[in-house]
C-alpha cells in the first residue's frame, strides 16, 4: 500500500467533485493508497464549538468521537480520487467504531492516516469499509483508530453478499431514559463545526432530492451527543460500535436511553437513540473497556 502525504481539498470542492469524477463500472479492486496528514493541530475553537454542540465539556484531551473530524476530509477525498464504482453524494454511514488506546491531548501535534481496508457487496447494496488512524508526532502506535462503514444502495459488486452482522444489544426496560429536542438547524450548526456540509443534512429540497422529506441530522452528531452522556464515566482505553438504524429527520424529539452493562457480559454501556414514541431505532451504541 502507497503512502500519499497531502493537503485534503475543501469538503465543498470534493462534494462537487464527486457529481463529474466519472465511476467505474465492473469489478473493481480495493484502492491500494494510504492518505496520509502530518503536523495535525485542532483548532481550540472549533474544538470548544463542537462540544457545546455535541454536549460534552472542555477537557484537556480529546473526546472520544472527535479525532474522526480529524480524518474526515481526507476520507471524502479518498472517495472521490479513487476508483469506487460508486458516487459520494447518496452513501450512507451505517456503522462506526471509535477504539481509543489512549487520551490524545488537545494541544498535541498528530499524524493522520486514512486508507480503505474493505468493500463488499450488501443486501441494499455496496458497501466500504475506511480506517482512521491517529496519533501523536512521533508515537510507534495509533493513540486512536475510527472503521467507518459507509453503503451506496444500488451499487452491485460481484460475489455472494456476506450474512448481516449482528446489532449491539438495545438497552433493556430499567435503562436511564432522557428526551431531546433535536431542532431543524441542528444539521447546519453541525456543518459548521463539522466542516461536514453533505447538502442532504442542510435543507430540505436537498433532501428531497435523495428520497427524504427533511434535511437529516449528522449520524455522528447523533453517536457523539449519544457517546456525551457517558462523558466521565468510560476509561481511558474503551472501543464503541455504533450504528445507525434509521435517519433521524429535522426537526425532531427522541428518546435516549443508556445502561450499564453486567461485567459478565463484558462490562461498559448500551445506549439507544430512538423515536419519542420507541416506534422507530435511530441509533445503537455498545461501548466496551478494553
Amino acid at each position: 500500500m502507497s503512502a500519499v502525504g497531502t493537503t485534503p481539498r475543501p469538503l465543498a470542492a470534493n462534494y462537487l467533485r464527486s457529481l463529474v469524477v466519472p465511476r467505474p463500472r465492473g469489478a473493481v479492486d480495493l484502492p491500494r493508497r494510504r492518505v496520509e496528514q502530518h503536523g495535525v493541530r485542532v483548532d481550540p475553537f472549533r474544538l470548544a464549538a463542537w462540544s457545546r454542540l455535541c454536549g460534552y465539556p472542555l477537557r484537556s484531551r480529546l473526546p472520544l468521537p472527535y479525532p474522526h473530524l480529524l480524518g474526515f476530509t481526507a476520507q471524502v477525498q479518498l472517495l472521490v480520487s479513487e476508483p469506487f464504482p460508486f458516487r459520494l453524494l447518496g452513501l450512507v454511514h451505517v456503522a462506526q467504531e471509535f477504539t481509543q488506546h489512549r487520551p490524545l491531548p488537545v494541544e498535541a501535534e498528530l499524524e493522520v492516516s486514512v486508507r480503505a481496508v474493505a468493500m463488499a457487496p450488501h443486501r441494499r447494496g455496496a458497501v466500504v469499509d475506511l480506517v482512521t488512524e491517529v496519533r501523536a508526532a512521533g508515537d510507534g502506535a495509533p493513540a486512536w483508530r475510527g472503521v467507518s462503514r459507509y453503503l451506496a444502495p444500488g451499487a452491485r459488486l460481484p460475489g455472494a453478499v456476506p450474512p448481516a452482522e449482528a446489532d449491539p444489544p438495545a438497552p433493556g426496560p430499567g435503562a436511564a431514559v432522557g428526551r431531546w429536542r433535536v431542532g431543524a438547524s441542528t444539521g447546519r450548526r453541525y456543518a459548521e463545526v463539522s466542516g461536514d456540509v453533505n447538502p442532504i443534512h442542510l435543507a430540505a429540497p436537498a433532501a428531497r432530492l435523495l428520497g427524504f422529506r427533511r434535511a437529516l441530522a449528522h449520524g455522528l452528531w447523533t453517536a457523539s451527543r449519544s457517546l456525551a452522556v457517558l462523558d466521565g464515566r468510560l476509561p481511558d482505553a474503551v472501543r464503541a460500535d455504533v450504528r445507525f438504524k434509521a435517519p433521524l429527520l429535522l426537526p425532531a424529539t427522541v428518546e435516549h436511553r443508556h445502561e450499564r452493562v453486567p461485567e459478565r457480559e463484558g462490562g461498559g454501556w448500551r445506549t439507544a437513540v430512538r423515536s419519542r414514541d420507541g416506534a422507530r431505532t435511530h441509533l445503537l451504541t455498545r461501548v466496551t473497556p478494553l
